[in-house]
This record gives C-alpha cells, structure tokens and sequence, in this order.
C-alpha cells in the first residue's frame, strides 16, 4: 500500500483554496505539463501582467510552483519537492488538459521559443 505525507489541516486548506480559483487551477493544469512565463499567461488568460504575478506570486509563496531562468525569460514549473505536490497532481488529473490555450498561442506565434 502506498504511502502519502499527510498535511496539516492549515495547509491543505491553504492548498485547496489556492486551487479553487479557477485561474490559478487552469495555470496549475498547464503547469503539469508544460513549463510558462507569465506574458504566456497574460496572453492565455487575457489579463494584465501585475493581475497574473499575483496569482503566480501566490501559487510560489506556498511552494506549489516554482521559477527558474532560460535567458531573459523566468520560466514556472509546478514544484515537484512541494509538500502538497501528491495532494496537488491527485487533484490535477480530475481537471481536463488545458493544451489547447498553449496550441492557440503557437498559432498566434506568441508562444515564447524557449518554453516550446
């Protein structure tokens, strides 16, 4: 029988409720499989850049995603060291892929060239 890390009551609340934006739980579905910046998002949630930072901000405070550099972009990527990671990707595959927003952005040609 497998295992899970068990959370505490306060951070799984936390976790559930940061997932039950429905922004922030289409960002975490793409981030499952693929890595994005935040002009990615801007353009796929049609938003301002400040408005998706703070989502992003949010979602990197708790330690559910993560951000690395590839040049000049910063580049997310869900944080598989995460605490809540098994909680988070258990969740993730009840919510439906979300590649169709990253092939509409590879159409436009606003997909960034590093992140493809």
């Amino acid at each position: 029988m497998e295992t899970k890390n068990l959370l505490e009551i306060e951070r799984t609340a936390v976790i559930l409720k940061l997932m039950g934006d429905k922004t922030r739980l289409t960002m975490l579905r793409l981030l499952a499989d693929h890595d994005c910046c935040v002009c990615e998002f801007v353009e796929i949630f049609e938003m301002s850049q400040p408005s998706v930072s703070q989502h992003v901000r949010k979602m990197k405070d708790v330690g559910m995603v993560k951000e690395h550099r590839r040049g000049q972009w910063i580049v997310y990527s869900l944080n598989s060291s995460f605490e809540g990671y098994d909680l988070v990707k258990d969740m993730l595959e009840y919510v439906p892929d979300q590649n169709h927003h990253l092939e509409e952005l590879i159409a436009a040609g606003k997909r960034i060239s590093c992140c493809e």
